[in-house]
C-alpha cells in the first residue's frame, strides 16, 4: 500500500512533466517539417545548426537541475528563504550561462566551414545558428523557472505556458517563413526568429505567473534583482556541473554513434536518424518521470523523512519498468511500420526496423538508469553518478559498439548494441548505489 501511495503521488506530478517533454519535441519536428518544404539545402543547414545547438543547450539544462534539487530540499525543510534563493540564483545562473554560450556561438559561427560541411550549407546556417543561440538565453531562464515551479508541485501552469509557446512557434513559422499576414518572407531564418520570439514569450509568461499566482508569494523572490550570494551559486553548480557532465556523456555517445554511421553509407545514416528520433521520443516519458522523482525524493530528504526514500525509489523503478514494457512491445510490433512513415525506401525501412528492435530491448535499461540518476541527484549525490555515466557510455558502450560494428562486421546494428550495453551498465551501477543511499536508518550497521 505504501508503494501504491507513493506511485500515485509521483504520477500526479509526473504526468504534466511527461506530456510537457513530449510537447517540446514538437518544436523541432515542426521546424523540420516546415523548413523541409523549402528545399534540401535549407533542411541540411537546419540539421547542421541544430546539431551545433543541441550539445550546449543540453549542458545548460543539466546545469539547471540543481534548481529542482535545492528548491525541493528547502521546501521539504519549510525553508521559504532557501526556496526563494534557489529560484533567484537559478535565474542568474541561466541568464549568465545563456549569454556566455551565445558569445561563444558567435565566435564559432565565424568558422562554420571548418566543420567540413558544404559551403552552401555552412553559409545558410550562419544567420540561423546565431539567432537560435540567442534563444538559449530566454530558453534556459524559462527552464530554471519551470524547474522551480515543478519542485513546488505546481507543474500544470508551466505545462500550459510551454505548450502555448509551441503553438506560438507554429504560427510564427507560418507567418515568417512564408511571409504571411504582411510579414516579409524570411525563409529559412524565419524559423529561428519564431523560436526566439516564442522562448521570450514563454519567459515573460512564466515570470508573470510566478509573481501573481495565489499561494506562491512566499516561495517566489520578493525582489528578483539582488546581489547574488556566491555560496548559493556554488551549491547549484555542485549539483549542476556533474549532472551536465553525466547528460553530456550519454548525449555525446549517441551523437558519436551518428558520426560512425557515416562509415556504413547513406542507408545506415537514414536508418539511424529514424531510430534516434524514435528513441528520443520514447525517452521523453521516463525523462518526465525522472524529473518528478527528483522533486519527490528531494523534498522527502529535505524534510528528514528518510523512511519514505526507499518506497519512493522502488515505486519510481516500478513505474519506469511498467512504461518500458509497453514501449518495448509497441516498438517490437510496429517498428517497421513507423519507419515506413519517414521514408519510402525498403532497405532503409528494413534496417531501421532492426534498429528499433534494439531500441525496444533497451527501454528497461534506459528507464531505470535515468530514474536512478535523477533520484540520486535529488539526494545531492551527483559526482559519482557522473563518473559512472562516463564509464558506462565511453568506456563500455562506444568500445563495445565499435568492436561489434567493425570487429564482428555487424555494422550499424553493432553500434546500437553497443549503446544498449552502455545503458545496461549505467542501470546496474546506478541502481545499487540508489538502493544503498535510500537504506532506512534502522537497517544501517
Amino acid at each position: 500500500m505504501n508503494l501504491l501511495h507513493e506511485s500515485r503521488l509521483t504520477l500526479r506530478l509526473a504526468v504534466p512533466l511527461m506530456i510537457g517533454q513530449l510537447s517540446q519535441m514538437l518544436m523541432g519536428v515542426v521546424d523540420t517539417l516546415m523548413v523541409g518544404h523549402l528545399g534540401v539545402n535549407d533542411l541540411a543547414a537546419l540539421t547542421f545548426a541544430n546539431s551545433l545547438f543541441h550539445i550546449p543547450f543540453v549542458f545548460g539544462i543539466g546545469l539547471l537541475t540543481g534548481v529542482s534539487v535545492f528548491t525541493s530540499n528547502s521546501r521539504g525543510a519549510d525553508d521559504a528563504a532557501g526556496v526563494r534563493g534557489s529560484c533567484r540564483h537559478g535565474l542568474y545562473l541561466a541568464v549568465a550561462l545563456g549569454i556566455l554560450l551565445f558569445g561563444l556561438a558567435w565566435i564559432v559561427s565565424l568558422n562554420l566551414h571548418s566543420f567540413g560541411q558544404p559551403e552552401d550549407v555552412a553559409g545558410r546556417a550562419q544567420g540561423f545558428f546565431r539567432i537560435l543561440m540567442a534563444s538559449v538565453i530566454p530558453g534556459l531562464a524559462s527552464i530554471a523557472l519551470k524547474n522551480h515551479a515543478d519542485a513546488l508541485n505546481r507543474p500544470w501552469p508551466p505545462f500550459w505556458i510551454f505548450l502555448g509557446g509551441v503553438a506560438l512557434n507554429v504560427v510564427l513559422n507560418w507567418v515568417m517563413i512564408n511571409g504571411n499576414l504582411g510579414c516579409p518572407v524570411l525563409g529559412f531564418e524565419g524559423a529561428a526568429w519564431a523560436t526566439l520570439i516564442s522562448r521570450v514569450a514563454i519567459l515573460v509568461a512564466m515570470i508573470f505567473w510566478l509573481t501573481n499566482a495565489k499561494g506562491l508569494r512566499e516561495w517566489v523572490p520578493y525582489r528578483w534583482f539582488r546581489m547574488p550570494r556566491f555560496a548559493d551559486l556554488g551549491r547549484l553548480l555542485s549539483i549542476g556541473l556533474p549532472a551536465s557532465f553525466q547528460m553530456l556523456c550519454e548525449v555525446s555517445a549517441f551523437s558519436l554513434a551518428g558520426l560512425i554511421m557515416g562509415r556504413f553509407g547513406p542507408t545506415a545514416m537514414a536508418a539511424h536518424q529514424i531510430a534516434i528520433t524514435m528513441a528520443a521520443t520514447a525517452f521523453m516519458i521516463p525523462l518526465g518521470l525522472s524529473m518528478a522523482l527528483t522533486v519527490r525524493i528531494g523534498e522527502a530528504d529535505g524534510a528528514g523523512e528518510t523512511q519514505r526514500l526507499r518506497p519512493i525509489a522502488v515505486s519510481g523503478w516500478w513505474l519506469g519498468a511498467g512504461y518500458s514494457v509497453i514501449a518495448a512491445l509497441l516498438l517490437f510490433m510496429f517498428g517497421k511500420w513507423v519507419a515506413s512513415l519517414f521514408i519510402d525506401a525498403p532497405e532503409v525501412i528494413s534496417l531501421a526496423g532492426s534498429l528499433l528492435m534494439i531500441v525496444g530491448f533497451f527501454q528497461l535499461f534506459d528507464s531505470l538508469q535515468v530514474a536512478s540518476a535523477a533520484m540520486l541527484r535529488g539526494m545531492r549525490d551527483a559526482r559519482m553518478p557522473a563518473l559512472m555515466g562516463f564509464a558506462s557510455y565511453w568506456l563500455v558502450g562506444l568500445p563495445v559498439g565499435a568492436g561489434l560494428a567493425f570487429g564482428l562486421k555487424l555494422g550499424a546494428i553493432g553500434v546500437w548494441w553497443g549503446l544498449a550495453a552502455g545503458l545496461f551498465v549505467a542501470m546496474i551501477t546506478l541502481g545499487p548505489r540508489l538502493w544503498k543511499c535510500t537504506r532506512p536508518p534502522s537497517s544501517v550497521g
